[in-house]
C-alpha cells in the first residue's frame, strides 16, 4: 500500500493536539487510580512496631540485627499496556465523516498518552485475518507517536477479521500480565472461548467501535452494499420499512449477544461510535471501574 507520508504526518499531529486537549488532569488521574500495577514489590525492611502483622516479619534480617524487622511492600505502579487494534476492511467504513479506523487511532492515542503520563510501557498489535504488525511494549513519547502512526498507516487494509488468531499470538508472546485494549468492531465469530482464557491472564477492555449506519439502515432508496472483508455485494431497497426494521433488530441482537459474551468472559466494554465523543466513553469506563473498586 502506498502511504501519503505528508498526509499521515499531518493526521498524527492533529491527533496529538486533540489528545493533549482531552488528556486533562482529571482523565490522567482517573487512569492512574483505576488501573493497578502488576502487584506489590518489596520496598524495605523496618523495625517491628506494635500492631504489625507478625506474618510480615523478615526472619533473616531479624536474626542478623538481633531485633524483629518486618518487610514493607509498595504497589508496583508500572503497567504494560497493549493495544490490539483491528485493521480489517470493515474498519475503513464511516458514514459520519470519520471512519472506524480513524476513531480507533484517536482512542489509541488518548489511552496511550494516559499511559505515558503514568510512566507505563505501551505496545501494539495490528491484526486483520492475520497479525499485520507487532510492536513490543516500550516507554516514552516516541513509542506513543510511532504507535499512532502505525494505526493510521494501516487504515486502508481490505481483509477479514480473526480475533482468535490475534489473541493466541499475544498469549504466546506477552508473558507478563498486561492491560489490553482490544479495539475492534468485532465483526467476527468463534473467538469467545479464547477471549475468556485470555482475560484470566490479562486485564482486558473491549473497545467496540461502530457506525450509526450499522445500527440503523438509512432510507436512501435502492443501493448496492459492498462488504470490504468478503468482497461480496448485495442490492438492497432501503426504502423498505420492513427491511430497515429487520436490519435494526438483527444489529441489536448481535450487539446484545456480544455484550453477554464480554460479561461472561470477564471483559470490560467501552462502546464508541464514529459520530460521538470518545473521551466521554473512556471516562464512563473509568467511573465504572472506580465504583467496583470501592
Amino acid at each position: 500500500m502506498q502511504i501519503d507520508t505528508e498526509a499521515l504526518t499531518k493526521e498524527v499531529g492533529r491527533i496529538r493536539i486533540l489528545t493533549r486537549r482531552l488528556l486533562d488532569e482529571r482523565l490522567s488521574g482517573d487512569y492512574h487510580s483505576v488501573f493497578k500495577g502488576q502487584g506489590i514489590e518489596f520496598d524495605e525492611a523496618r523495625p517491628y512496631q506494635p500492631g504489625d502483622d507478625v506474618r510480615a516479619i523478615d526472619w533473616n534480617v531479624t536474626a542478623r540485627m538481633g531485633e524483629p524487622f518486618v518487610k514493607r511492600f509498595s504497589e508496583e505502579r508500572e503497567l504494560t499496556v497493549l493495544f490490539m487494534v483491528d485493521v480489517s476492511g470493515s474498519q475503513s467504513f464511516g458514514s459520519a465523516g470519520r471512519s472506524k479506523a480513524a476513531r480507533a487511532a484517536e482512542l489509541t492515542a488518548l489511552l496511550a498518552m494516559a499511559a505515558l503520563s503514568n510512566q507505563d510501557k505501551v505496545g501494539l498489535l495490528l491484526f486483520s485475518d492475520r497479525v499485520v504488525k507487532s510492536l513490543p511494549p516500550r516507554k516514552g513519547r516516541t513509542a506513543v507517536q510511532r504507535l499512532v502512526r502505525e494505526v493510521l498507516a494501516a487504515e486502508e487494509t481490505h481483509e477479514g477479521t480473526d480475533i482468535r488468531a490475534a489473541l493466541r499470538f499475544v498469549s504466546a508472546t506477552q508473558r507478563r500480565k498486561a492491560v489490553v485494549f482490544l479495539v475492534s468492531d468485532f465483526q467476527d465469530a468463534g473467538y469467545v472461548r479464547d477471549l475468556t482464557a485470555f482475560a484470566r491472564r490479562h486485564d482486558v477492555i473491549a473497545c467496540r467501535i461502530a457506525d450509526p449506519a450499522e445500527r440503523d439502515l438509512p432510507d436512501v432508496g435502492l443501493v448496492e452494499l459492498w462488504d470490504p472483508e468478503t468482497h461480496r455485494t448485495v442490492l438492497a431497497d432501503t426504502s423498505s420499512a420492513a427491511l430497515r426494521r429487520r436490519f435494526a433488530e438483527e444489529a441489536a441482537r448481535v450487539r446484545a449477544e456480544q455484550e453477554r459474551d464480554f460479561r461472561r468472559a470477564g471483559v470490560d466494554l467501552i462502546d464508541l461510535s464514529t459520530d460521538s465523543p470518545y473521551a466521554d466513553a473512556v471516562r464512563a469506563l473509568f467511573r465504572r471501574r472506580a465504583q467496583r473498586r470501592r
